[in-house]
């Protein structure tokens, strides 16, 4: 299964009947991708599925429509196993950037943590999910890939913002805060940190 995001509502391709979410189910070969987009951006549905006997293939064809991003990023915890979060856009999210040419994507998550919060000494523990999402660039869709890995840091110094970034604000939160923070964040975000949980 996979799910990607059009404005924090997710399009489901799927190859069960069975769905958990109340979402209406387009067959994948009969549906017109734009028009599908369209209908979630203007929220006029909350979430769709997607139906196809050939996931694989049908994956593969999606993006294929999509120019796409790579991006890495990293959910981080320190000694005490609190999760770091950054602050943009009036959300809480987790650090993260694109790939840049010749890295590797590892390199592209451990960079990007650093430069978006201002800390060191980051190992990753291990690969959680990808997520993707559509956005707007050029007057055109793009799909945005995201390689997240788990990773830690002792480092006890300052953490600083990437403040041209839009960052405005980089902290540890404990487990309580970690579920506040995530009522005011975005739906892949909730995802990473499920996966993290289910180890």
């Amino acid at each position: 299964m996979y799910k990607v995001f059009v404005n924090d509502k997710p399009i489901i391709f799927t190859t069960s009947i069975k769905n958990e979410a109340d979402f209406p189910v387009y067959i994948y070969k009969n549906t017109i991708i734009e028009e599908l987009i369209y209908k979630l951006k203007v929220g006029k549905f909350e979430g769709v599925y997607l139906y196809s006997n050939n996931l694989a293939e049908v994956w593969l064809e999606f993006k294929e429509k999509f120019k796409v991003i790579v991006a890495g990023g990293g959910l981080v915890l320190n000694e005490s196993n609190e999760v770091l979060f950054i602050y943009r856009g009036s959300k809480w999210d987790l650090p993260k950037g694109r790939i840049e040419e010749g890295e590797g994507i590892e390199e592209t998550a451990i960079r990007e943590v650093e430069e978006e919060c201002g800390i060191e000494n980051l190992t990753i523990q291990r690969k959680l999910i990808d997520t993707y999402h559509l956005f707007m660039m050029d007057n055109e869709y793009r799909l945005k890939e995201t390689h997240w890995y788990l990773m830690h840091s002792d480092y006890k110094g300052e953490l600083i913002p990437q403040l041209e970034e839009g960052i405005t604000e980089v902290t540890f939160k404990n487990e309580k805060e970690t579920e506040e923070a995530l009522t005011n964040s975005y739906a892949n975000i909730q995802l990473v940190y499920n996966s993290y949980l289910n180890g």
